[in-house]
């Protein structure tokens, strides 16, 4: 008997049971699905934290002041005053070769109205900078100047949703809004970024010169405090920079050796890394699953094999008289075995990649396929399918012909 005749047959004995065979495979079927899908689910995951990273901004660190305190009460973390605006320019000035831009940051909320439209939103006094440090481009007009900051001019800049709520289709630029009672005139407006699960709306915000906030809206004492935001020259870099720009504030700020800080630095990188780890994780707790479940799709391919040889013993043995080699029955079996684990590794190979393809399209969640992965996965199963129908194969080869053919 030919290679290919011997698999065709053992695909007609698979067919023959198609209730045993599929019972037999919904082991490597959940194995397989559960890797492709843990391994698009992981890797999506991460492309989801590289993109809202992007949006944000690359090679990002804020800095704040620790909780502030009135009286016996503590006021929460960045109501502090021990960052100042000159801290953040101390940094620019001196950090030249580390801090690519910086610029700070005050935040207050209010309601902002043009015509018969308003709209409460969040409030952001800050520098030109913070603009080319996010890398955030212009859908129309341009940011305010520096000489907008020195002279606290009532210009603004609108986020998209902003602009969405208060003008719609419109044009908004050199427009004039009303911001908590200030005449406010609009200079540019923001290409959209989207929400991210690092903090609000970014389109949801309204920025102004620095200065203006703080004359002229909100003084800066009953803001949330000055935030500094810090944009390294490089990712290599990310690290040294929140270094120095730790000591350099020490010293400003007169601290002791052995002195609590009284900033904390936040680094957008070390989220990255601390998401990246936790999808790891996940994967990794995924793959143990898929494991569990290659075992038992394995387990529940060497009971039907065994079953088979139970039940074809008289066949094994009339196959035997008639001429076939213990190595012919030993392939006959091994190819079984392959065709039930090959069939249910393929299925499932379907079915993690049509979940993955309906999750990433059905919700705003990420599913990246991996090529290699997935070929993996069927090798496993397959692999493991054809490593269980072993014992059953040899047990059949070995049958006495004799003792197979009185065999009731």
């Amino acid at each position: 008997m030919t290679f290919w005749m011997a698999w065709g047959t053992a695909l007609s004995m698979v067919l023959r049971n198609r209730l045993r065979s599929a019972l037999a495979m919904v082991g490597i079927v959940i194995a397989v699905v559960a890797v492709v899908g843990t391994v698009a689910v992981g890797q999506g995951a991460q492309a989801r934290v590289a993109q809202d990273m992007a949006t944000l901004g690359q090679n990002l660190m804020f800095i704040s002041a620790v909780s502030g305190q009135k009286g016996g009460t503590r006021t929460g973390a960045g109501t502090g005053t021990a960052v100042t605006l000159a801290d953040v320019d101390a940094i620019a000035r001196e950090l030249p070769h580390l801090a690519q831009h910086v610029a700070p940051m005050v935040r207050a909320s209010g309601q902002v109205v043009f015509s018969h439209n308003n709209w409460a939103t969040t409030l952001v006094g800050t520098t030109p900078g913070y603009f080319a440090a996010r890398g955030w481009a212009f859908d129309e007009g341009q940011s305010f100047s520096d000489e907008d900051v020195a002279q606290a001019r009532k210009r603004c800049v609108l986020g998209a949703n902003v602009h969405k709520q208060l003008f719609g289709a419109k044009p908004s630029l050199l427009k004039t809004v009303r911001v908590r009672g200030m005449m406010c005139q609009v200079v540019g407006v923001l290409e959209p970024k989207g929400a991210t699960g690092f903090g609000p709306d970014q389109d949801d915000m309204l920025f102004m010169p620095i200065t203006t906030l703080n004359r002229r809206i909100v003084p800066l004492k009953q803001n949330l405090g000055v935030t500094a935001m810090v944009k390294a020259v490089s990712g290599d870099l990310a690290a040294t920079t929140e270094e120095e720009v730790g000591k350099l504030l020490r010293q400003r700020h007169r601290l002791a050796p052995g002195q609590a800080d009284d900033f904390s630095i936040f680094n957008l990188s070390e989220l990255q890394k601390s998401a990246e780890r936790q999808a790891r994780t996940l994967s990794l707790l995924l793959s143990g699953v898929a494991g569990i479940s290659l075992m038992v799709g394995a387990i529940g391919i060497a009971n039907v094999m065994l079953v088979a040889v139970t039940e074809r013993t008289r066949e094994i043995g009339l196959r035997m008289a008639l001429g076939a080699r213990s190595q012919d029955i030993l392939v006959q079996f091994l190819l079984e075995a392959l065709s039930l684990s090959l069939l249910g590794a393929l299925l499932g190979l379907t079915m993690g990649s049509a979940g993955a393809w309906a999750l990433s399209r059905w919700t705003t969640w990420p599913a990246v396929l991996n090529p290699q992965a997935s070929l993996w996965a069927v090798a496993a199963a397959v692999l493991a399918g054809v490593g269980a129908g072993l014992y059953p194969a040899r047990r059949a080869a070995r049958l006495d012909p004799i003792t197979a053919l009185r065999y009731d």
